[in-house]
């Protein structure tokens, strides 16, 4: 009688953590939720103000590393954001914030940072900050980033992650977006987020 019983109970113990753990949502983008760690660094932003993650919370965001000389991945990453931020409702477009983390602050001062970001739309941000503060936001949120040798003239490339993370508005970690993505879907995602 008692080997009767054993699937039974199995299933119904199976089923309560199922049921505990709330409806999956479904992502475009890849699912971080439990993953990564929450929002959490110590920056400067484009008007020169020290800002920390708790600047931020309250609304979702999006935070994506890159630096103003970018030849095409930043500008292009910024621009389909925009084009899926736009795509939504205009009550809901100033519900979000994206955070560009410039990991070149030798070149990318807060006034640059401040010049490059308006050409994308009041969301955008410009934040950068120390070697050691950027090190440190990167190691958290698993990214990378590395200089290339200057040229003739001292220009140099800076290689980065190309990934977008986006949190809710607690500053949880819940999906990263590829910059690839149809606009459609990452505005889908953008809804996903402001809904958590």
């Amino acid at each position: 009688m008692q080997r009767l019983w054993m699937p039974l109970v199995v299933a119904l113990f199976t089923l309560s953590l199922t049921g505990c753990g709330g409806e999956k949502i479904q992502w475009e983008g890849t699912d971080l939720g439990g993953v990564m760690p929450d929002l959490e660094f110590e920056l400067t932003d484009e008007n020169g103000n020290v800002v920390t993650e708790a600047d931020y919370i309250g609304q979702p965001t999006l935070l994506f590393f890159g630096f103003t000389n970018c030849p095409d991945i930043c500008p292009g990453t910024l621009a389909s954001l925009s084009r899926a931020i736009d795509r939504l409702q205009a009550d809901q477009q100033d519900d979000y914030q994206v955070l560009f983390v410039s990991v070149d602050p030798q070149r990318d001062t807060p006034q640059r940072l401040a010049d490059y970001t308006s050409a994308f739309g009041p969301q955008f941000i410009g934040l950068t900050g120390t070697q050691k503060q950027l090190e440190t936001l990167n190691k958290r949120m698993r990214a990378t980033y590395g200089y290339g040798e200057p040229d003739a003239n001292g220009f140099y490339n800076v290689s980065h992650s190309s990934a977008v993370y986006g949190f809710d508005a607690e500053g949880k970690t819940r999906v990263l977006i590829k910059s690839e993505l149809p606009t459609d879907r990452i505005s889908a995602d953008l809804v996903r987020l402001a809904g958590l």
